[in-house]
């Protein structure tokens, strides 16, 4: 059986979407491409043209990851500037945006109110009340390692509508159909149902849903 990795940084695997950071070279599968804020410098300009380029790829089906860190040093003004550059891309050429953020969800909610295209929260762990804000403003949540033991995010998870769930191993080291059994486990339902829901939710955000 396979278990789709919404979001992995594993070159090797079949089944998912690998992160592609900055512009190395794409996998024959699925993969997604975008400046992630870590990884901001003097030079994104130039990197994000290349990223244009690999985005319309067939095989490129998320534009990201990309989005706000109230963490990192580099400047907010900078990480908006460059994040609405992959929100207006994302929107031209119709791919859904893979999203990273940290404390900063009311930006993020603000500065994607006018695009249509799919936004999915990547490795979220935050609170009920974020989530909801989330999903009350149209975002997906993927949820990672995280939800195997957090009993608050799995109270979440519990509650997300079935139609805005993913799941992710990230860069964790672990197996992903652990989490597709704890999901079903919580939901209460089977791993395979799981594994049809999420390839479905899957599909509809590639066709813009």
């Amino acid at each position: 059986m396979q278990f789709f990795d919404f979001h992995h940084h594993d070159f090797t695997k079949p089944d998912g979407i690998f992160n592609l950071i900055k512009t190395d070279i794409p996998p024959k599968g699925f993969f997604s491409v975008g400046i992630h804020p870590w990884y901001i410098n003097h030079n994104w300009e130039v990197e994000f043209e290349k990223i244009k380029d690999l985005s319309q790829q067939e095989n490129c089906v998320v534009i990201g990851e990309c989005g706000l860190d109230g963490l990192i040093k580099i400047p907010e003004e900078l990480q908006r500037k460059i994040f609405l550059k992959h929100t207006e891309w994302a929107q031209t050429i119709g791919k859904p945006l893979t999203i990273h953020c940290v404390r900063r969800f009311p930006e993020i909610i603000h500065l994607t109110k006018k695009i249509s295209v799919p936004k999915v929260i990547h490795g979220f762990n935050k609170n009920k009340d974020t989530a909801q804000s989330l999903l009350e403003n149209g975002f997906h949540l993927s949820f990672g390692k995280a939800a195997l033991h957090n009993v608050s995010l799995q109270n979440i998870l519990r509650e997300v509508p079935e139609d805005r769930i993913f799941l992710e191993t990230d860069d964790e080291d672990f197996n992903i159909e652990e989490l597709y059994q704890k999901t079903a486990e919580i939901r209460q339902t089977s791993p395979e149902k799981i594994q049809e829901l999420i390839a479905y939710n899957f599909e509809k955000i590639r066709n813009g849903n």
